[in-house]
């Protein structure tokens, strides 16, 4: 990907929606959830601070990670959805 976020920026590909729910009924598109669970793809350097120097950000590639619902922006790159967040959409990493 020709991707490269500016500060804290971090570009995400959202998992995809699930199809049945838990009791095995078959989703229609407009009934499914926005995905709010994504892997990493790309990361800024991190935001600048009044001294000069950069915070890092807490994320790094191939990391999976949960974000706010209505978060970000969605654009389409080779042929894959994916979401420019800012660190600050990003609500939590998740473990293994």
């Amino acid at each position: 990907m020709n991707l490269k976020p500016l500060d804290d920026r971090v570009v995400v590909e959202p998992l995809t929606a699930e199809e049945k729910t838990a009791g095995g009924i078959v989703l229609p598109d407009a009934a499914k959830e926005k995905p709010q669970r994504g892997k990493v793809l790309a990361v800024g350097p991190g935001r600048l601070l009044d001294s000069g120097e950069r915070c890092p950000v807490a994320v790094k590639v191939g990391d999976e990670v949960l974000f706010a619902k209505y978060g970000g922006t969605e654009i389409e790159v080779e042929k894959k959805e994916v979401k420019i967040l800012r660190e600050s959409d990003i609500l939590a990493k998740v473990t293994a």
